[in-house]
Protein backbone atom coordinates (compact mmCIF):
# COMPACT_ATOMS: atom_id res chain seq x y z
CA UNK A 1 0.00 0.00 0.00
CA UNK A 2 1.32 3.41 -1.03
CA UNK A 3 2.19 5.82 1.62
CA UNK A 4 -0.68 8.37 0.36
CA UNK A 5 -3.80 5.33 0.90
CA UNK A 6 -2.17 4.76 4.35
CA UNK A 7 -2.63 8.32 5.63
CA UNK A 8 -5.96 8.46 3.79
CA UNK A 9 -7.25 4.88 5.68
CA UNK A 10 -5.51 6.60 8.82
CA UNK A 11 -7.08 9.32 8.66
CA UNK A 12 -10.54 8.27 7.82
CA UNK A 13 -10.06 6.09 11.23
CA UNK A 14 -9.11 8.57 13.48
CA UNK A 15 -13.07 10.33 12.24
CA UNK A 16 -15.47 11.00 15.36
CA UNK A 17 -17.30 8.05 15.20
CA UNK A 18 -20.64 9.95 14.94
CA UNK A 19 -19.27 10.45 10.92
CA UNK A 20 -19.16 6.58 10.56
CA UNK A 21 -22.61 6.70 12.11
CA UNK A 22 -23.94 9.23 9.50
CA UNK A 23 -22.24 7.24 6.58
CA UNK A 24 -24.01 4.28 7.43
CA UNK A 25 -27.43 5.94 7.87
CA UNK A 26 -26.90 7.63 4.54
CA UNK A 27 -26.04 4.23 2.83
CA UNK A 28 -29.29 2.60 4.46
CA UNK A 29 -31.89 5.26 4.15
CA UNK A 30 -30.67 6.45 0.77
CA UNK A 31 -30.92 2.09 -0.86
CA UNK A 32 -27.28 1.69 -1.22
CA UNK A 33 -27.62 -0.92 1.50
CA UNK A 34 -31.27 -2.54 0.56
CA UNK A 35 -33.43 -3.71 3.39
CA UNK A 36 -32.47 -7.03 4.54
CA UNK A 37 -29.21 -6.49 3.64
CA UNK A 38 -26.51 -8.57 5.79
CA UNK A 39 -23.96 -5.85 7.86
CA UNK A 40 -20.93 -7.64 8.62
CA UNK A 41 -18.30 -6.09 10.69
CA UNK A 42 -15.15 -6.79 8.08
CA UNK A 43 -17.09 -5.34 5.47
CA UNK A 44 -18.79 -2.38 6.77
CA UNK A 45 -14.90 -1.52 8.09
CA UNK A 46 -13.36 -2.27 4.67
CA UNK A 47 -16.20 0.05 3.23
CA UNK A 48 -15.52 3.04 5.71
CA UNK A 49 -11.73 2.39 6.21
CA UNK A 50 -12.60 2.47 10.02
CA UNK A 51 -11.91 0.77 13.04
CA UNK A 52 -14.11 -2.66 14.57
CA UNK A 53 -14.88 -0.42 17.81
CA UNK A 54 -16.70 2.30 15.36
CA UNK A 55 -18.22 0.08 13.56
CA UNK A 56 -19.82 -1.17 16.54
CA UNK A 57 -20.89 1.76 17.86
CA UNK A 58 -22.22 2.63 14.81
CA UNK A 59 -24.52 -0.59 14.26
CA UNK A 60 -25.84 -0.28 18.07
CA UNK A 61 -26.41 4.00 16.96
CA UNK A 62 -28.68 2.68 13.99
CA UNK A 63 -30.36 0.04 15.67
CA UNK A 64 -31.32 2.59 18.55
CA UNK A 65 -32.61 4.53 15.50
CA UNK A 66 -35.15 2.15 14.33
CA UNK A 67 -32.68 1.10 10.68
CA UNK A 68 -30.73 -1.66 11.70
CA UNK A 69 -32.24 -4.72 13.43
CA UNK A 70 -29.30 -7.02 15.58
CA UNK A 71 -30.36 -10.90 16.34
CA UNK A 72 -28.21 -13.29 18.21
CA UNK A 73 -26.85 -16.10 16.02
CA UNK A 74 -28.06 -13.66 12.61
CA UNK A 75 -26.13 -10.64 13.57
CA UNK A 76 -26.91 -7.32 12.08
CA UNK A 77 -28.99 -6.53 8.98
CA UNK A 78 -30.79 -3.13 7.39
CA UNK A 79 -34.19 -2.94 9.19
CA UNK A 80 -36.79 -4.78 6.92
CA UNK A 81 -40.16 -4.17 7.15
CA UNK A 82 -43.13 -6.36 5.79
CA UNK A 83 -45.84 -5.19 3.86
CA UNK A 84 -48.45 -4.75 5.86
CA UNK A 85 -46.29 -3.35 9.09
CA UNK A 86 -45.29 -0.54 5.92
CA UNK A 87 -49.12 -0.39 5.62
CA UNK A 88 -49.71 -0.14 9.41
CA UNK A 89 -46.83 2.24 10.03
CA UNK A 90 -48.17 4.82 7.10
CA UNK A 91 -51.80 4.26 8.22
CA UNK A 92 -51.11 6.24 11.26
CA UNK A 93 -48.71 9.09 9.93
CA UNK A 94 -51.68 9.87 7.43
CA UNK A 95 -54.00 9.72 9.86
CA UNK A 96 -51.64 12.30 12.23
CA UNK A 97 -50.41 14.24 9.01
CA UNK A 98 -54.08 14.71 7.94
CA UNK A 99 -55.34 16.35 11.46
CA UNK A 100 -52.47 18.41 11.65
CA UNK A 101 -52.81 19.84 8.07
CA UNK A 102 -57.00 20.88 9.69
CA UNK A 103 -55.82 22.58 12.39
CA UNK A 104 -53.64 25.07 10.77
CA UNK A 105 -55.21 28.03 10.29
CA UNK A 106 -55.83 29.62 7.04
CA UNK A 107 -54.61 32.04 5.61
CA UNK A 108 -51.65 31.20 7.16
CA UNK A 109 -49.10 34.26 8.72
CA UNK A 110 -47.46 35.44 6.27
CA UNK A 111 -44.54 34.88 8.90
CA UNK A 112 -45.22 31.16 8.11
CA UNK A 113 -45.17 31.46 4.31
CA UNK A 114 -42.17 33.58 4.24
CA UNK A 115 -40.13 30.55 6.54
CA UNK A 116 -41.63 28.03 4.41
CA UNK A 117 -40.43 30.07 0.92
CA UNK A 118 -37.19 30.42 2.41
CA UNK A 119 -36.60 26.72 3.33
CA UNK A 120 -38.37 25.11 -0.16
CA UNK A 121 -35.60 27.44 -1.61
CA UNK A 122 -33.10 25.52 0.66
CA UNK A 123 -34.22 22.16 -0.39
CA UNK A 124 -34.39 22.80 -4.30
CA UNK A 125 -30.76 23.99 -3.76
CA UNK A 126 -29.40 20.69 -2.38
CA UNK A 127 -31.89 19.23 -5.19
CA UNK A 128 -29.68 20.89 -7.65
CA UNK A 129 -26.37 19.90 -5.92
CA UNK A 130 -27.22 16.21 -5.50
CA UNK A 131 -26.53 16.68 -1.86
CA UNK A 132 -28.56 14.00 -0.85
CA UNK A 133 -28.10 14.31 3.30
CA UNK A 134 -28.90 18.10 2.26
CA UNK A 135 -32.04 17.16 0.99
CA UNK A 136 -33.20 14.97 3.16
CA UNK A 137 -32.12 17.78 6.42
CA UNK A 138 -34.06 20.47 4.11
CA UNK A 139 -37.26 18.41 3.67
CA UNK A 140 -37.56 17.12 7.00
CA UNK A 141 -37.20 21.02 8.23
CA UNK A 142 -39.69 22.19 5.58
CA UNK A 143 -42.24 19.38 7.01
CA UNK A 144 -41.47 19.86 10.70
CA UNK A 145 -42.27 23.74 10.25
CA UNK A 146 -45.45 23.42 8.32
CA UNK A 147 -47.16 21.35 11.03
CA UNK A 148 -45.60 23.09 13.67
CA UNK A 149 -48.19 25.20 12.66
CA UNK A 150 -51.13 23.58 14.14
CA UNK A 151 -50.36 24.64 17.51
CA UNK A 152 -50.08 21.67 19.02
CA UNK A 153 -46.40 20.21 19.92
CA UNK A 154 -47.56 16.96 21.56
CA UNK A 155 -49.33 16.50 17.94
CA UNK A 156 -46.07 17.55 16.02
CA UNK A 157 -43.89 15.24 18.06
CA UNK A 158 -45.65 12.08 17.54
CA UNK A 159 -45.93 12.78 13.82
CA UNK A 160 -41.80 13.38 14.08
CA UNK A 161 -41.49 10.17 15.44
CA UNK A 162 -43.24 8.26 12.38
CA UNK A 163 -41.66 10.62 10.16
CA UNK A 164 -38.43 9.22 11.25
CA UNK A 165 -39.94 5.84 11.69
CA UNK A 166 -40.78 5.97 8.05
CA UNK A 167 -36.95 7.52 7.47
CA UNK A 168 -35.75 4.15 6.13
CA UNK A 169 -38.48 3.83 3.29
CA UNK A 170 -38.63 7.25 2.40
CA UNK A 171 -35.47 8.99 2.01
CA UNK A 172 -33.97 6.81 -0.87
CA UNK A 173 -37.02 8.53 -2.90
CA UNK A 174 -35.36 11.81 -2.38
CA UNK A 175 -32.23 10.38 -4.46
CA UNK A 176 -35.02 9.60 -7.53
CA UNK A 177 -35.50 12.43 -10.02
CA UNK A 178 -39.14 11.36 -10.64
CA UNK A 179 -39.94 11.67 -6.64
CA UNK A 180 -37.57 14.58 -5.99
CA UNK A 181 -39.21 16.77 -8.82
CA UNK A 182 -42.96 15.61 -7.67
CA UNK A 183 -41.93 16.32 -3.93
CA UNK A 184 -40.85 19.92 -4.89
CA UNK A 185 -44.09 20.47 -6.81
CA UNK A 186 -46.38 19.62 -4.39
CA UNK A 187 -43.94 21.78 -1.63
CA UNK A 188 -44.83 24.43 -3.86
CA UNK A 189 -48.61 23.89 -3.89
CA UNK A 190 -48.50 23.16 0.01
CA UNK A 191 -47.05 26.88 0.43
CA UNK A 192 -50.10 28.02 -2.19
CA UNK A 193 -52.86 26.30 -0.62
CA UNK A 194 -51.75 27.70 2.79
CA UNK A 195 -52.29 31.30 0.88
CA UNK A 196 -56.25 30.27 0.59
CA UNK A 197 -58.96 28.71 2.98
CA UNK A 198 -59.29 25.55 1.79
CA UNK A 199 -58.00 22.89 4.50
CA UNK A 200 -59.36 19.69 3.27
CA UNK A 201 -57.19 20.46 0.04
CA UNK A 202 -54.33 21.10 2.32
CA UNK A 203 -54.59 17.82 4.13
CA UNK A 204 -55.11 15.61 1.33
CA UNK A 205 -52.39 17.08 -0.55
CA UNK A 206 -49.86 16.32 2.42
CA UNK A 207 -51.37 13.03 2.71
CA UNK A 208 -50.70 12.37 -0.99
CA UNK A 209 -47.48 13.69 -0.27
CA UNK A 210 -46.46 10.40 1.04
CA UNK A 211 -47.62 7.88 -1.30
CA UNK A 212 -44.44 7.75 -3.39
CA UNK A 213 -42.22 6.67 -1.10
CA UNK A 214 -44.57 4.30 0.29
CA UNK A 215 -45.55 2.11 -3.14
CA UNK A 216 -41.85 2.40 -3.96
CA UNK A 217 -41.36 0.74 -0.91
CA UNK A 218 -43.33 -2.06 -1.10
CA UNK A 219 -41.90 -2.44 -4.74
CA UNK A 220 -38.76 -2.98 -3.20
CA UNK A 221 -39.57 -5.18 -0.38
CA UNK A 222 -41.86 -7.14 -3.25
CA UNK A 223 -45.23 -6.05 -1.51
CA UNK A 224 -48.94 -6.03 -3.36
CA UNK A 225 -48.43 -2.31 -4.48
CA UNK A 226 -52.04 -2.56 -6.01
CA UNK A 227 -53.87 -0.48 -3.66
CA UNK A 228 -50.79 2.03 -3.62
CA UNK A 229 -50.14 3.07 -6.78
CA UNK A 230 -47.39 5.66 -7.49
CA UNK A 231 -48.68 9.18 -8.12
CA UNK A 232 -47.57 9.73 -11.24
Amino acid sequence: MSDARTADSMAIGRDDPDNVVARLEEDIIFGRLPPGARLTEDALMSRYGTSRHFVRQALVDAERRGIVRREKNVGATVRFYSAEEVRQIYEVREMLTRQAALMIPLPAPRGLIDELTALQRQYCARADAQDLRGIHEANDAFHLALFSACGNPYLVGSLQDYMNLTLPMRAKNLADREGLAQSRRQHELMIELLRGRDSWALAQLCVDHMQFSKSDYLARIGGDEADYPRVR
